[in-house]
C-alpha cells in the first residue's frame, strides 16, 4: 500500500480512492498507472481555479447527497480531481472539470444517474499520471506553480505527456488545518 493511502486510510477511516501502482519515484515526482474507473463530473468555464472548484464541489456535493435519478446518499471518495484545460490567455477562462470518484460499490454498475443536467457520469480509462504532491492550502497560484515545477522535471526528464491540461487533485475537507496532501498530474501521452 502506498504511503499516500495509509495516510489517508490513518486520518479519515477507508474512503474509496481509484487503485492505483506506483510505476517509479524520483526526487521530483512519481509515476503512478491508474485502474481504468467510473467518476460524476460538471464542466466549469472560470477565470479562478478556486471559484471553478467552490462551484464543481457544491454541484457535486448535493448529487451525492441525494440529488439524482435514485434519491440516494451516495458516500463521499478522495480525491477530488479537477480537469484544468487552460485557456488561449490570462484573462481567458479557462475550463475546469471537477470530478468525484464514483465508490466501489458503483464501478461495476455505475451510479445513479444526476438529476441536475450540468453533473454527468463519465468513466477515465486506464492512464499513467506523473504526479507531484505538496502540502498546505493551495491557493490558484499554487496549482500553478506546482503544474509548472511538474513540467520543467518531465521535460528534463524527457517525458512525453499531454501538455494541453492537467489535474490538481485534493484529498481533504476545507476544515482540516494541518497534514493537508494535494496533487497535480500530467497525463503520460502515447
Amino acid at each position: 500500500m502506498s504511503a499516500v493511502k495509509e495516510v489517508f486510510n490513518t486520518l479519515f477511516g477507508k474512503l474509496d480512492c481509484p487503485k492505483y501502482s506506483v510505476v517509479s519515484s524520483t526526487a521530483d515526482y512519481e509515476e503512478r498507472l491508474y485502474e481504468g474507473a467510473r467518476w460524476t463530473s460538471t464542466k466549469i468555464p472560470d477565470i479562478e481555479h478556486r471559484t471553478a472548484v467552490s462551484t464543481g464541489f457544491r454541484r457535486l456535493f448535493k448529487y451525492i447527497s441525494g440529488h439524482n435519478e435514485k434519491q440516494v446518499k451516495i458516500p463521499m471518495t478522495v480525491p477530488v480531481i479537477t480537469k484544468v484545460e487552460p485557456g488561449d490567455g490570462p484573462f481567458c477562462k479557462t475550463d475546469f472539470t471537477v470530478s468525484f470518484f464514483a465508490p466501489f460499490a458503483d464501478q461495476a454498475e455505475g451510479t445513479a444517474q444526476p438529476s441536475d443536467p450540468e453533473v454527468f457520469n463519465n468513466s477515465l480509462p486506464e492512464m499513467t499520471a506523473y504526479v507531484k504532491t505538496f502540502s498546505g492550502y493551495a491557493k490558484d497560484e499554487d496549482w500553478t506553480k506546482q503544474a509548472e515545477t511538474l513540467a520543467k522535471s518531465l521535460d528534463n526528464a524527457g517525458k512525453n505527456y499531454h501538455k494541453d491540461f492537467y489535474y490538481t487533485a485534493g484529498y481533504n475537507s476545507p476544515f482540516k488545518p494541518i497534514g493537508r496532501h494535494n496533487e497535480v498530474w500530467f497525463i503520460k501521452a502515447d
